[in-house]
């Protein structure tokens, strides 16, 4: 660690390192100890983040104890459950998914049946930036790659489900915003057989009844097809192309197109996938009416009219165009969103009917998406912005420590505590803030 760190901000690394060293198992990193006790793919490439800047070589370990669960199809699954842990520990467990009865699933590992958000290869090309011996970390770099090839193939060829380029998920936990406003209308045109899915007790502040029988039969309604990917293209009920997914997946695939180069590949097919991507992104999912971004509902063919922290995933394309990034920034900085939050960023519209200042993805501020909106502002030479994230970010962590996620309006933390990706993340804040004094 530098020591170009002030006192304060040696004693946040300090914390946060201690935060990840504690959620180790051996092998990778759970969310927080006792509530997320498996390795969720989103969180994986978050923590990844921070650990290339604490300890590399575990980094390293924890993308590849996560591939160890990619199906055959190239699909990485968003959960990779730890076979240490009681069966019954968490819902949804190994039991709803069912992952042994697949072909395509791997035989040594328990998995979810759907995928996250790609962020992958953007993480491993972090990982080589960050990496002491590039030698070494090329090395690397050759052993993840036919994994990271893989996971972008399936979503080109089984979830570009609206022919454009985009990625469509399949249910809101694929989002990574799990119980988000965006979702409510595709929910809510479901129609439930008379049953129920959840069981009666689930973890506080989780979406519970009829929401979670939602959830939970859309699981078991792709999983009885064997997770036919025929039946997600014809018959599948929840069918978006989201914004953030989406720019996370374009994130990622400019990532590939340096990776390749970094270790003697072909860049050009990635950068071609990229500029089908971006190009769909503006033509599909943006709003000019309202200057912002939007999921598209698939099955209806028509845009979800909410705006949510998804609505500014697209600052993460390097090619935006300057009319959006100006309606972001505006809206970014409006009422409705920063401007009128003491800690923001909300992940919901302020002054919509469905924000929830406590309630789960629906208005609390994380950190994750924080520093997603974080990296996209700095790429996008937006100094002022990306200056108000980095501040507000370290003042949640300060005031209410690893939280899994805060109030919007007086920093309160909520959920759990020790957060793995906020710790993380952290991490990554303070080393490129470090970087930057020493240019």
């Amino acid at each position: 660690m530098s020591p170009r760190l002030t006192g304060d901000e040696s004693a946040l690394w300090q914390a946060a390192a201690r935060v990840l060293d504690a959620n180790w198992t051996g092998a990778a990193t759970v969310p927080s100890p006792g509530l997320y006790p498996h390795q969720w793919s989103w969180d994986s490439a978050f923590v990844c983040m921070g650990l290339a800047r604490h300890r590399h070589e575990r980094a390293e370990q924890e993308l590849v104890s996560l591939f160890r669960g990619q199906w055959e199809s190239g699909m990485l699954p968003h959960i990779v459950f730890n076979g240490g842990v009681e069966r019954h520990a968490y819902f949804p467990g190994p039991e709803l998914w069912r992952s042994g009865e697949q072909s395509r699933a791997p035989g040594d590992a328990e998995t979810s049946g759907i995928t996250q958000p790609p962020l992958h290869a953007f993480a491993a090309l972090r990982l080589y930036r960050a990496a002491a011996d590039h030698d070494r970390g090329r090395n690397f770099l050759r052993a993840i790659w036919p994994g990271l090839l893989a996971q972008h193939a399936y979503l080109a060829r089984h979830r570009d489900l609206g022919g454009a380029g985009l990625a469509a998920i399949c249910h809101p936990w694929e989002s990574g915003l799990d119980n988000s406003p965006a979702w409510d209308r595709p929910l809510a045109a479901l129609q439930l057989p008379p049953a129920s899915y959840a069981p009666a007790r689930l973890p506080r502040a989780l979406p519970t009844g009829v929401d979670y029988d939602r959830y939970v039969w859309l699981v078991t309604t792709f999983r009885d097809t064997g997770y036919a990917d025929g039946h997600l293209r014809d018959d599948h009920p929840f069918v978006v192309e989201d914004p953030l997914f989406n720019a996370t997946y374009l994130a990622s695939t400019h990532a590939l197109a340096e990776l390749a180069g970094i270790i003697g590949a072909d860049p050009e097919p990635h950068r071609e996938a990229a500029r089908r991507i971006h190009e769909a992104l503006n033509d599909r999912l943006w709003d000019p009416d309202h200057a912002c971004f939007r999921p598209l509902d698939l099955r209806t063919g028509k845009q979800i009219p909410v705006a949510t922290i998804s609505s500014f995933g697209p600052l993460l394309d390097p090619d935006l165009p300057a009319a959006a990034v100006r309606g972001l920034v505006d809206l970014l900085l409006s009422a409705r969103f920063a401007g009128a939050a003491g800690y923001p960023v909300p992940t919901c519209d302020i002054q919509a009917p469905s924000f929830d200042r406590a309630a789960y993805w629906r208005g609390p501020t994380w950190i994750n998406t924080n520093w997603l909106l974080w990296t996209g502002a700095s790429a996008q030479g937006l100094q002022v912005i990306a200056d108000l994230l980095y501040g507000s970010t370290l003042r949640l962590i300060r005031q209410s420590g690893f939280r899994e996620y805060f109030d919007p309006f007086d920093g309160t933390g909520r959920g759990s505590h020790d957060f793995s990706w906020s710790a993380a993340l952290v991490l990554d804040l303070l080393a490129a803030r470090r970087s930057s004094r020493a240019a």
